[in-house]
């Protein structure tokens, strides 16, 4: 159980049986005549919602478990992805592509991620924060007015498509920040 005062930023718990991690407080605050509180913006690890509570001395907050296990990228359909257990691949499950979300731009097939797992359930994966892709369509470079430098736009060896400078060709190996899906430097 955690207090209201131990409510910060990164902080998992448990709501109305689902679990959140808070993303921003307002700290402790006690005005006159009123009880103290601290305001916790929240995202749940379920469905990425966004909510704000306001919690004060009288709660009691359950403190999420959340475990991590490894899980293996197979392949991609419309709704669904497949994982397998990296120990056992016979062993394979879906997962909604929701859950997953603009992460699948990052992941190559077979490559090993870390899942969150809430009360048996695979809630969020995690990924690396860089991740080094190989270029396998650029559009030539041209040469003219890069003075002020220039930039394009590349497709990723998963799909993604990333601004990069023009000397990036087919067959580079790039690294992108996960986070911003912005273009780093060449590997």
């Amino acid at each position: 159980m955690l207090s209201y005062a131990e409510i910060k930023p990164g902080v998992l718990i448990v709501l109305d049986g689902d679990p959140f991690e808070v993303v921003a407080t307002t700290g402790v605050i006690k005005k006159q005549r009123q009880k103290p509180h601290n305001t916790a913006k929240m995202r749940s690890l379920r469905s990425a919602a966004t909510i704000e509570r306001t919690f004060s001395q009288a709660d009691k907050i359950i403190e999420a478990d959340i475990g991590i296990k490894e899980i293996q990228f197979i392949y991609a359909n419309q709704d669904d992805v497949v994982f397998a257990d990296p120990q056992n691949p016979s062993i394979r499950f879906t997962l909604p592509r929701e859950v997953i979300g603009d992460k699948l731009l990052y992941i190559r097939e077979k490559d090993v991620v870390e899942a969150r797992v809430f009360e048996d359930d695979i809630i969020d994966i995690l990924i690396p924060i860089k991740v080094d892709l190989r270029v396998v369509e650029a559009p030539p470079n041209i040469r003219g007015n890069t003075s002020a430098g220039g930039n394009k736009v590349v497709t990723l060896e998963t799909g993604a498509t990333v601004t990069t400078p023009l000397f990036i060709s087919v067959g580079d190996i790039i690294r992108i920040n996960t986070e911003s899906g912005k273009y780093i430097g060449r590997v």
